[in-house]
């Protein structure tokens, strides 16, 4: 399916986020997702995976997570200064902060006349899948996809602690969570704690280990495993399409 793509600028407590929205090109309504990116913002590797999934049928809608801390379009490089630099604007951002722009970008959906009533998900990888796991905190949140979200045992996320393990029960959409198991970063304890709360907690969900290192799913760095990564987009489609195929 064609897309469209535009950028729009949403006002969020007193600093402008710029949201890049790729939607199919076909009128018609279509089911709306927030889509989070990891540390190095809206890059060419993320709006790829913005576009990929927008041909599918559905309105993406992409936050800059540091708009408090970036200037508006800024990319971070994806390198070892990048890598410090995202991780110094992840930690000067309240975790309040974050939750707001979630709102905003959910509203802007809901008002979207092609974005079909009631049916609102989200994707997110690394900090992203963290953002997208607090995202599912909203009612509107049918259908929840964490690539290897990061700091959700340890509440690493930004200022503070993120209280994020301790609301999994505020949960009532499904959820779907993609992990790598050579991924460093989120170590198999942590894979267990996760798994285990949202298991005990009785929310509908899959679970999707890939013998793959973290970011395996972003194009442009060398831990890019293209068939971990296809398979990993064939089940997040699968999963948006049946979860919205039931809502009316």
């Amino acid at each position: 399916m064609q897309i469209v793509k535009r950028n729009v600028e949403l006002r969020v407590d007193d600093s402008l986020m710029r949201v890049y929205v790729a939607s199919p090109k076909p009128s018609g309504t279509y089911p709306g997702i927030v889509f989070y990116s990891d540390i190095y913002q809206l890059g060419g590797a993320m709006i790829r995976l913005v576009n990929y999934l927008a041909g599918f049928g559905y309105v993406v809608a992409a936050p800059e997570i540091f708009h408090r801390t970036e200037a508006i379009g800024h990319v971070i490089e994806p390198d070892d200064l990048g890598r410090m630099r995202g991780n110094d604007n992840a930690r000067r951002t309240a975790i309040a902060a974050y939750d707001a722009d979630t709102r905003a970008v959910i509203d802007f959906l809901k008002a979207d006349s092609a974005v079909a009533s009631g049916k609102i998900g989200t994707l997110g990888f690394c900090i992203g899948g963290h953002l997208a796991f607090r995202a599912a905190f909203e009612s509107e949140m049918k259908a929840v996809a964490c690539c290897y979200p990061t700091g959700i045992p340890s509440g690493k996320l930004g200022q503070g602690v993120a209280d994020t393990i301790s609301r999994v029960g505020e949960i009532t959409g499904e959820m779907l969570m993609v992990f790598g198991t050579l991924d460093p970063h989120i170590p198999e304890s942590d894979r267990h704690t996760l798994i285990t709360a949202i298991e005990t907690t009785g929310i509908p969900h899959q679970v999707l280990l890939y013998e793959a290192e973290h970011t395996f799913m972003r194009d442009d760095g060398y831990r890019y495993d293209s068939a971990a990564a296809t398979s990993a987009w064939s089940a997040i489609t699968t999963f948006f399409e049946r979860i919205f195929a039931t809502i009316n």
